[in-house]
């Protein structure tokens, strides 16, 4: 159960950096360009390092699951507006599996540990 626990975590991170990417990949189909594809991106990092992370200085049983809906949201629909429909669907139905996964008990226990 470890091995699934820990692929799962392993997968979360993929999830939150596939998030990042997904603003990086709209900051680059609109103007400014050179500012928006690492503007975003740090911006959504800033957002989840204060209020999403497993040690957010500011999350809580409240505000940690609505700012990760409102990163993963954000970021699948930046991806639909850049014209990757597919891959917004896709990232939107694999956060919510993932995520889901690691709400289990015993996983839960190796992410707190």
């Amino acid at each position: 159960m470890a091995i699934f626990g820990w692929t799962v975590l392993a997968l979360v991170f993929v999830d939150e950096l596939l998030a990042v990417a997904a603003f990086g990949v709209w900051g680059w189909d609109n103007d400014p360009r050179w500012l928006l594809v690492w503007a975003l991106p740090a911006v959504a990092m800033a957002a989840w390092f204060f209020f999403a992370s497993p040690k957010a200085a500011y999350g809580g049983a409240v505000v940690r699951p609505v700012a990760k809906v409102i990163v993963f949201g954000l970021a699948c629909l930046a991806l639909a507006d850049a014209g990757h429909g597919g891959w917004a669907v896709s990232l939107l139905v694999f956060s919510v599996v993932v995520n889901a996964l690691a709400l289990l008990p015993s996983i839960r226990v190796l992410a707190d540990g």
